[in-house]
């Protein structure tokens, strides 16, 4: 991938050939999206802009023949959060962005693709129904929540919140493996939020989710910086206790396929905004080193 990025940064015109080749598939647009990201990230706004006009129209027709807003979403957050790294240089601001990308990508499905909404609600209602055939026993019965076409819009605004922050560090993965080698792995590891934001995100969870069933999709939106600064947080730790990528292997495996995982690792986060966990591991891994007048 590095191979890519270092094609990519050659010219404006490879860049441009990458970023249209993909941005017309679902499959491929993350790609896209990221090259968008990397210009933007090294080259300024301006530059990134016109790779962006170029890339929206194949994303723009399937968008328009096909109602798959999807590419053009992901393409558009992905943007809008690069420009945000770009001027603020923080991590943790470019995330709580992610926040207005994926209510804004939700609000947006809701009043303009309703009809791909409604195929959404139709195909997960065909599979729960298959799905409570083969659960249902004799006489017991199994029936399995429908979604709505509401929550099915929060789930479209979370999927391009996700899509859009991966695309962008990606991309300042990218360009930190061709001019700043380590620099991400050390951003990365030092996101973290103070107990304020960490506190007002949770609340904002909160409260969406209190509102009802429609609205739990969309207050995951609100915890996902959350869980990027829970899984900074645990690479950190591992890089405190010198432990290799077999165990971010093993832990990324379980953070996926189990959702206790995944919230006890936001747990982590919000204790880590009160604690400050990694200045507690540097001293243990350092006892000699002198401590700081605020520890």
């Amino acid at each position: 991938m590095t191979a890519l990025a270092n094609f990519v940064m050659r010219g404006r015109y490879q860049a441009l050939l990458v970023a249209v080749a993909g941005s017309g598939s679902f499959l491929f647009c993350w790609i896209s999206a990221a090259v968008v990201a990397l210009v933007t990230l090294r080259q300024g706004a301006a530059s990134g802009a016109w790779l962006l006009m170029w890339a929206v129209l194949p994303a723009g027709v399937l968008a328009v023949v096909f109602g798959d807003s999807g590419p053009l979403q992901v393409l558009l957050g992905t943007a809008a959060l690069a420009f945000v790294l770009r001027v603020t240089v923080s991590l943790a601001t470019t995330l709580l962005a992610a926040v207005a990308v994926g209510f804004i990508s939700g609000v947006l499905a809701l009043l303009l693709a309703e009809p791909l909404l409604q195929q959404l609600v139709s195909l997960f209602g065909e599979f729960l129904t298959n799905m409570e055939q083969q659960l249902s026993q004799g006489d017991e019965t199994v029936t399995l929540t429908r979604p709505t076409v509401t929550q099915v819009a929060g789930m479209m605004g979370v999927g391009t919140a996700m899509l859009s922050v991966l695309c962008v560090l990606l991309a300042r993965y990218w360009q930190a493996a061709l001019y700043n080698p380590e620099g991400f792995g050390k951003e990365f590891r030092a996101l973290r939020y103070p107990a304020g934001v960490a506190t007002a995100l949770v609340l904002a969870a909160l409260g969406l989710a209190s509102l009802g069933q429609e609205m739990r999709t969309w207050a995951v939106i609100c915890a996902l910086p959350l869980s990027f600064a829970g899984l900074a947080l645990m690479h950190a730790r591992a890089a405190a206790q010198g432990q290799g990528s077999g165990y971010l292997a093993v832990f990324y495996t379980a953070w996926v396929l189990f959702d206790p995982v995944k919230l006890f690792v936001m747990g982590f986060a919000i204790a880590d905004s009160w604690i400050d966990f990694r200045s507690r591991w540097v001293k243990a891994s350092d006892p000699g080193r002198p401590e700081r007048d605020d520890d």
